[in-house]
């Protein structure tokens, strides 16, 4: 039998097919299917992902740390037994916060939303954050105080076919979602394509031979470039006035805050010629059909919300959101990260995308939950502290995650394994002993996705149907289980249901009435296989294209924020260079999945340092030598990769290996003071050869 189901890794959520075949060993056939984000193609990721489903490293028992410090099995009645008196003695002695939650962007739906609800019912505690706070949550802040509302593309990806000017900052969509690259044909063909990324990177080589524009700035200075870019706009009256006087506030503001960013003052700090930043702006002001496109190399930054707001207001001062043909939206990375930030993983907010601290959301989401509003706790702290504060005076001396690798995504990883060291108790659930499960106190083996029904929310803002398509092992447990087990043994008022139909409905009453309304949909609607991309509230068919008419803000109108270009805390001298860190094709997030798929592997079976065949020379390192990349964070050993499509003030480290090979042993902790998004991008470091380190020693 065949199932229609989607792809477990990115946003991008492309549509495919299983088919269980014949044999002793579980085998499943993948084909691609005819779907709008990826018209039947998949990546080497997607047509590789079910032989996850038979890998011989999958958990099918939980697992308890003895006496020994060793994993050993343990019954699952046991297990839970254990979990629930843990967390009911913790809750006792220290207080309902000494327990935290830490989510995940790849969790569907109805786990994530269940999730924020077991945190705060059944464990009363404020101490539940997610790993979106590491992908999305600048993109997010900027969006919503832009426009009133976040959903990464406010728009069909299918609108960009016709494009003939497409504008993408800080995203390598031809390593990370390919069949993204279908989508610019149009504006490719119009030599239109304008990509900015430090490197010359697949996305940015498709620029070559007259298709578009490769901007190469330095690292950390988009924030300076859009300013700049701006400039142009309004000081060539390239600006789209009525629109600006029609749909948005704040233009007197803004021509103010840009008025000292001149090209050649921009190309001093960006390293991008005056020429070219003229061009960028006549060109964007000129298109027909013009877009705007941010990802996570603008936005990973302390000043990332500022950096996509600047590009939010290079957008509305073109008159592009909201334009027929038009548009500004940033890509989600994780597979759920939209739908996953929208129903209650985030330590501010309650389903439907509502703020906490609001009487009346909490009124309403309190009646779905059957308990009285002040039971629901009031907002936590996000997730850099969530996992800073573990151990320490008045933090968490509990933590559960689910679906997250911290031991490798955080930054300043090895300040995160410290803390997670003082702690009484870590949980994980996951289906593979992750580098984060290896150091657990319990592990919980869950389902994959091929093994669970439910439901997915793309880039698109598209509600897709996740289904079932080959029986789990037998001693795998849903999550959704999980929590019911926990909430009965810890007394949780409400109800606790383990199948996925009907928490999602009770995820569409929560969310009725919010900015992501869900409630008229269903499981049943969604196998009829409508086109659902929120809000889509009882008795609509959903809002394919947000701000037609107006913006979410009271008034309908946009915001232009004044942002102002500021110094990076970190700034490299002498010899340093500055780490930049991003994905490879054959590899996804912490590499927990695609590191155990034989092929992937091969493909990157070793770290590799991108360093520029001049930088290298200086320092004396040889192609497919070892270079160590330090700071005061901690320092790697990589193979020297040679390449001429990386600036020389720069070096480039993929972020999907484990243990001393995390590129986050480098990266900094500090944060967006409005999205608390960490400093992923930027880190200053210097490379040495490790054979003259050693003899020199």
């Amino acid at each position: 039998m065949t199932t229609a189901t989607h792809c477990p890794y990115c946003a991008l959520q492309c549509a495919m097919a299983l088919t269980p075949t014949a044999g002793a060993r579980l085998s499943v056939e993948v084909s691609g299917r005819d779907f709008p984000t990826n018209r039947g193609g998949l990546c080497k990721k997607g047509w590789t992902s079910a032989e996850l489903l038979a890998s011989p490293d999958r958990l099918t028992t939980p697992l308890s740390r003895g006496d020994d410090g060793e994993l050993h099995p343990i019954e699952w009645d046991a297990a839970l037994d254990r979990l629930a008196d843990e967390l009911r003695r913790l809750r006792i002695e220290h207080g309902s916060d000494a327990v935290g939650v830490f989510g995940g962007g790849g969790l569907t739906n109805e786990k994530a939303y269940q999730l924020g609800k077991f945190a705060r019912i059944a464990l009363g505690t404020s101490r539940i954050d997610y790993n979106g706070r590491f992908c999305m949550s600048s993109a997010a802040a900027a969006a919503n105080r832009a426009f009133g509302i976040d959903r990464g593309l406010p728009f069909p990806l299918t609108d960009l076919d016709t494009a003939d000017t497409v504008m993408l900052l800080g995203s390598n969509v031809g390593d990370t979602m390919p069949p993204f690259l279908s989508h610019l044909q149009s504006a490719r063909a119009a030599g239109g394509l304008i990509v900015v990324d430090p490197r010359r990177s697949t996305t940015a080589r498709l620029t070559d031979e007259g298709a578009g524009i490769h901007v190469q700035a330095v690292p950390g200075t988009d924030l300076a470039l859009l300013l700049g870019i701006a400039h142009v706009v309004l000081a060539e009256r390239l600006h789209d006035a009525p629109y600006l006087e029609e749909r948005t506030v704040g233009l007197a503001s803004l021509r103010r805050s840009v008025s000292a960013w001149w090209p050649e003052r921009t190309q001093s700090v960006t390293g991008v010629p005056a020429a070219t930043i003229r061009q960028l702006a006549r060109r964007l002001a000129a298109g027909r059909s013009v877009y705007i496109l941010t990802g996570r190399g603008v936005e990973q930054h302390a000043d990332g919300t500022d950096t996509a707001t600047a590009a939010i207001n290079l957008a509305l001062l073109l008159g592009l959101p909201g334009t027929p043909g038009n548009g500004y939206g940033t890509l989600t990375g994780q597979g759920n990260g939209q739908g996953g930030r929208e129903h209650g993983q985030k330590c501010d907010q309650l389903p439907g995308y509502r703020k906490i601290t609001d009487a009346a959301a909490r009124a309403h989401v309190a009646s779905v939950w059957g308990v009285a509003p002040d039971l629901i706790p009031g907002p936590g702290i996000p997730a850099v502290q969530l996992l800073q504060s573990a151990g320490m005076p008045g933090g968490v001396r509990a933590l559960m995650v689910h679906g997250s690798n911290v031991v490798v995504s955080a930054p300043n990883v090895q300040t995160v394994r410290d803390a997670l060291a003082r702690l009484d108790l870590l949980v994980v659930c996951d289906f593979f002993l992750s580098e984060t499960a290896r150091i657990a106190d319990l592990v919980l083996p869950v389902l994959q996705w091929a093994e669970e029904e439910g439901t997915m929310t793309n880039l698109e803002g598209r509600v897709l149907r996740r289904r079932r398509a080959v029986d789990p092992p037998a001693g795998a447990r849903s999550e959704l289980w999980i929590m019911a087990e926990l909430a009965r043994r810890l007394d949780a008022p409400g109800e606790w249901s383990t199948i996925p139909a009907a928490v999602f409905d009770e995820l569409a009453r929560a969310s009725a009435g919010g900015l992501a309304d869900y409630s008229g949909l269903s499981h049943a609607l969604l196998d009829e296989e409508v086109e659902a991309h929120w809000p889509y509230p009882v008795g609509s068919t959903g809002t394919p294209r947000l701000f037609q008419d107006r913006f979410a803000h009271g008034d309908g109108r946009a915001r232009l924020i004044a942002v102002r270009a500021r110094d990076h805390h970190e700034v490299p001298h002498a010899a340093e260079l500055t780490l930049i860190t991003g994905r490879l094709l054959a590899h996804y997030q912490s590499g927990t999945q695609t590191r155990r798929v034989p092929e992937l592997a091969a493909a990157h079976p070793e770290l590799v340092a991108q360093i520029h065949p001049t930088t290298a020379k200086d320092r004396g390192l040889d192609d497919g030598g070892t270079v160590r990349l330090s700071n005061a964070r901690g320092s790697i050993d990589a193979r020297v990769g040679l390449s001429s499509d990386i600036r020389l003030d720069t070096v480039f480290l993929p972020f999907h290996y484990g243990d001393e090979r995390s590129a986050n042993l480098l990266t900094s902790d500090a944060l967006d003071p409005i999205s608390s998004m960490p400093e992923f991008k930027t880190a200053v470091v210097r490379a040495e050869n490790v054979v003259t380190t050693a003899h020199t020693a």
